[in-house]
């Protein structure tokens, strides 16, 4: 026992405001090798090797009063409370059976102001919640700052390129854009893609930055010469500041150190013919070294680019965000296998035999259970996919209208339809078409569904509850906007609306309880949230997702800009998929 009671006192000096450093690794990565599970730290003597419970002679840790041991243990990363401290021995598994304890966490993590959970409190998986929480924070927290960073840097690099082309050479605009091939690839997107992309592209033409901070493309050549006299005075504003900087560094630190070098680089930076050619390597040598920095708990990657339109939805399935289903308005539904590569591979592009496209229009939805990939399209077909037989077609099933969402579950499909319709399938039946439900008075825009209750949002600014066990329609709630997107799990429905929005929906005995309104800082359309007992997701045409705590009010660990629109989201074991205007999709997954 020694030895586990001192593996458990150290964790008694972590930080009492917040958990453990990294409540995702530590369990794991002291994980036996005999121990393919990762249940056992290593070192750690197994069950049968201690006593299920305290002898009367017990020291150390467990002859503390047992207050002061769920105290410590609250300490600890949730993950070794869950998966540890039950094989230690009986006692201490009792710790992660205290639901008190476990909601002192909770509060401790979010603070006391927020309201945790949204919904009711009865049944509610505390142990669950607080993991997730621990790792989005661990994971999440100042990954935002991060990107900007590697974006600001990116952009700086960028930027001192196209001046010395512009220096260089006459100053052709778009000369970057094409290098990247990016031409080919809006050419019969639309004209709603076709301006988002060309939005992406601003940035790569010969650029100045104005009095107000905007970036201004360069068009002709006396804009050019302006920006070379422009460039020159910064210079030399530069340079006079830098030799003042220079001769206060001599007055704190001894001659020898502060002459080194100094005269030399102070002549290059001031000369500006050093601007083409040399100027380039003395604003490098000015610039401070940058301290080292722990490397972030995110990898992203970028999928290829299997895609010739917006990628208007994404979804993780195979289980552990395996593989990776895309669809896009060129058609088509692709499959991607995300642990292949070092940015995937693509597997499969759906289609039936023949077919040169996986639809006839747009692909604007997907939805899976089991083996079962269901895509809807505004070619008013939902087509269904085997994914165990490697995206065989399984199926078709003719809508009568655009399918704007789909929702599936073990005994039922569900789609919403632009004809205001909710259509429910028994996707094994020859005819598969089971009720027909018409609940609003407009397009259904979004939807979720359990075994006991359909719920379903309108243009018609109304979410609909319906007893799929009764088989009546509850109860219709009227907002002031339109849902987009929805997640329904446990008791609670989140959603997004048209004006940026979340709404936090609970359900009590089939009843939606009076709906609580957020701000979180979308400024468009919500397009895509996923909602699970510790983490919230949330994207947006405005460019945005958004990572939080799902409390009341939200708690915003992070926001990831991108340079178009975010049509979408899916989340599956700590993997986050984003889908873009941009066409592209982006993979965000914990760094093994």
């Amino acid at each position: 026992m020694s030895e586990v009671r001192v593996n458990l006192e150290a964790g008694t000096h972590d930080d009492q405001d917040g958990p453990s450093s990294d409540p995702v690794q530590s369990p794991r990565s002291e994980a036996s090798s005999s121990d393919p599970q990762g249940l056992l730290c290593a070192g750690h003597p197994t069950s049968a090797d201690v006593s299920s419970s305290p002898s009367p002679e017990a020291s150390g840790l467990l002859s503390l009063p047992w207050e002061m041991v769920t105290h410590i243990a609250s300490h600890l990363p949730a993950q070794c409370v869950i998966t540890v401290l039950p094989k230690v021995c009986h006692a201490l598994g009792n710790v992660g059976k205290d639901s008190t304890a476990w909601q002192l966490r909770a509060r401790r993590l979010i603070g006391s102001r927020a309201g945790f959970p949204v919904g009711p409190r009865e049944d509610f998986d505390w142990p669950s919640a607080c993991l997730e929480m621990e790792q989005l924070i661990t994971c999440w927290t100042g990954q935002g700052h991060l990107v900007a960073r590697q974006t600001q840097e990116e952009e700086e690099e960028r930027g001192q390129v196209g001046q010395q082309q512009g220096a260089g050479q006459d100053g052709e605009p778009g000369a970057g854009w094409q290098e990247d091939g990016r031409e080919n690839e809006v050419e019969g997107v639309g004209v709603v893609a076709q301006e988002v992309a060309y939005d992406v592209d601003e940035g790569m033409e010969v650029a100045m930055e104005g009095e107000d901070g905007e970036i201004q493309p360069i068009v002709g050549a006396d804009q050019l010469a302006g920006l070379r006299e422009a460039l020159e005075e910064r210079l030399e504003d530069d340079a006079a500041a830098l030799m003042e900087d220079e001769r206060d560094h001599r007055m704190v630190h001894d001659a020898d150190e502060g002459q080194d070098g100094a005269p030399n680089l102070q002549e290059q930076v001031a000369d500006p013919r050093n601007l083409g050619n040399g100027g380039q390597a003395a604003m490098e040598q000015r610039q401070p070294p940058r301290s080292p920095s722990p490397p972030p708990a995110l990898e992203c990657m970028t999928l290829p680019s299997g895609h010739i339109a917006q990628v208007n939805s994404v979804l993780l399935v195979g289980g552990e965000g395996r593989v990776c289903a895309t669809g896009s308005r060129d058609w088509n539904v692709k499959l991607w296998d995300l642990q292949a590569g070092s940015n995937g591979t693509l597997l499969h592009t759906l289609g039936g035999q023949g077919d040169f496209s996986t639809h006839r229009g747009w692909v604007w939805c997907l939805a899976s259970q089991g083996s079962l990939l269901a895509s809807g399209g505004f070619d008013s077909t939902v087509r269904l996919w085997d994914l165990q037989a490697g995206g065989a077609e399984r199926g078709l099933i003719r809508a009568g209208a655009a399918v704007l969402c789909l929702s599936c579950q073990t005994d039922v499909l569900l789609s919403g339809t632009f004809d205001k319709r909710i259509n429910m399938y028994d996707t094994r039946a020859a005819e598969p078409l089971v009720k027909s439900l018409r609940l609003h008075g407009n397009a259904v825009m979004c939807l979720a569904a359990d075994d006991k209750y359909i719920i379903s949002g309108s243009k018609d600014c109304t979410v609909a509850v319906y007893d799929r066990r009764a088989g009546k329609g509850l109860k219709k709630l009227r907002l002031s906007s339109y849902l987009l997107s929805m997640s329904y799990s446990g008791s609670e429905v989140w959603a997004g609306d048209n004006s940026g929005m979340l709404h936090s929906f609970s359900m009590q005995a089939g009843s939606l309880k009076t709906p609580s309104q957020f701000d979180v800082g979308h400024t468009a359309l919500v397009t895509g949230i996923h909602r699970s007992p510790g983490s919230l997701y949330t994207c947006s045409s405005d460019r945005t997702v958004k990572v939080h705590i799902p409390c009341a009010p939200p708690r915003t660990l992070c926001t990831l800009h991108h340079q178009a629109a975010v049509n979408g989201l899916s989340v599956d074991a700590g993997i986050l998929a984003v889908a873009s205007g941009d066409v592209r999709v982006e993979i965000w997954r914990p760094r093994k």
